[in-house]
């Protein structure tokens, strides 16, 4: 996954930028942004401030460790499975 070139914190700032009355098109030129990557921003850190933003991103890394662990294992019962069934 490509490493985004704005912190959560940017874009917050960003967002709160266009809720304080400038317009989209204003904020998005600023900041060097398409519209469409500030309305995606604005649906995925909507609401939020920096502590919640941070929080969302330690909860995905987890999110995202889990499920190579589950992978992991799910690999491990499989080929144990393929064993025993040649037996």
């Amino acid at each position: 996954m490509r490493k985004s070139r704005f912190t959560e914190d940017q874009i917050i700032g960003v967002l709160r930028e266009q809720e304080a009355g400038a317009t989209t098109a204003e904020v998005c030129h600023r900041h060097g942004i398409s519209e469409q990557t500030f309305y995606r921003w604005k649906a995925k850190c909507g609401g939020m401030g920096p502590s919640d933003a941070q929080r969302l991103k330690g909860l995905e890394d987890e999110n995202r460790r889990l499920k190579e662990l589950l992978a992991e294992s799910m690999l491990d019962v499989a080929a144990l499975k393929d064993l025993l069934a040649k037996n």
